[in-house]
Formats: C-alpha cells, structure tokens, sequence
C-alpha cells in the first residue's frame, strides 16, 4: 500500500511537472508578453487581450494568461479613450477568475488592488470613501503575502502618495516604500531569463513615486 501511495505521489508531480514545462504554452505566453510590451493602439491592445484569453481558454489550470489579460485591459483603460468602467470591471472579473485557480497569490491580489485603484481614479471624490480602503487592503494584503513582490510595494506606495497628496500631508511613507519596491526590482532583474514569464512590470511606476521624493 506504502509503495503504491509513493508511485501515486511521483506521478502527481511528474504532471504537475510536466505541465509548468510545457514549451508551446510558454512559447505562446513569450509571444504575447512581447507583443503586450509595444502596443500602439486600442485595436493591437484588444488584440493582445484576446491572445491571452485564448491561452487561458486553452489552458484552463494556468492563472497568467488571465492575469495579463487583467493587466493589459487595465493599462488600456489608462492609456486609450475607452470606457474605463467597463474595462476595469472586466480587469476584475478576470482577476477573480485568476484568484479561483491560483488562491493567496499575491500577484494577482495586487493586481485587484490596481483595478481597484483605476475605478477610484475615474471619480476620486464619490468614490474615495469605498474605494480607497479596499485598495489599501488589498496592496496590504499582497504584501503580506509575497514581501518580495515589487509590484505589490509599488502600488502600494502609489496610493500612499496619492493620499498624502489629497490630505497634505508629507510623502515620506510613500517615498520609503518606493525605494523599498526599487531594491526589490534590482534583486527581480538578477533572475531574469529570456523564457520568463512571470510578471516583471511596475519599475517605472515606483520610479515615478521616487522621483516626487526630491
């Protein structure tokens, strides 16, 4: 019975294995990655939208094809003239999706966060009083997570600024918490390879905190 629960066991791991190795789905994620980081318009952003949400179709137990398809409809939302609800809800319906998979991943809780962030920018003053707390709760909460998660710190520290904008206050907290996000970036960087495929993104956002601390 031992060695049959042992067999059972090794073949468990061999698949999930086998799964984090598969080159085509890695192969496609490069690929989409890539087009993500260059994209020039709504259409190609809708495209590459659409890309990621093949592969998840594809590939039904893997969370970031849905997680960049998240992503790349809320950077949408901030960058093109769109109707910024409605592509932050989507980011949301699609991170939830991404949270039933992968539960307590603090890359896909920060990135609730961030969507989170977007709707409160559409109308920060009916919204900051919901708003704001759940984004803090939720930058908090990927943190605690993952402390090493630069993204997670970055947001975090961008909301910190934003609030002691509106109250007047001093952006010390933010700018200590930018820093800490930087140092965390350049530890990121060092393991870095062309095949990787986790998220990487957000230096220039806690660069930009950074930047306000002079």
């Amino acid at each position: 019975m031992k060695k049959t629960i042992l067999t059972l066991a090794a073949f468990l791991m061999w698949i999930t294995v086998a799964s984090a190795n598969d080159p085509a789905y890695e192969a496609a994620m490069q690929k989409q990655i890539k087009a993500m980081n260059s994209i020039p318009d709504l259409a190609t952003s809708q495209q590459v939208t659409n890309g990621f949400l093949r592969i998840a179709e594809a590939k039904n137990e893997e969370w970031l094809p849905l997680y960049y398809a998240a992503y790349n409809q809320i950077i949408a939302a901030f960058r093109f003239e769109v109707d910024k609800d409605q592509y932050f809800d989507q980011a949301i319906e699609l991170v939830r999706k991404a949270d039933a998979i992968a539960p307590g991943n603090s890359e896909i809780t920060a990135l609730h966060g961030y969507a989170i962030m977007g709707k409160l920018s559409v109308d920060p003053a009916s919204r900051g009083q919901e708003m704001s707390p759940q984004a803090m709760q939720l930058f908090g909460k990927a943190i605690n997570q993952d402390r090493d998660n630069p993204r997670a710190v970055t947001l975090m520290a961008q909301m910190e600024l934003g609030m002691a904008q509106f109250f007047g206050s001093g952006p010390e907290k933010a700018c200590g918490m930018a820093r800490m996000a930087l140092e965390i970036f350049e530890k990121e960087e060092a393991k870095l390879t062309e095949s990787y495929i986790l998220p990487t993104w957000g230096k220039s956002l806690a660069e930009e905190v950074s930047s306000k601390c002079n």
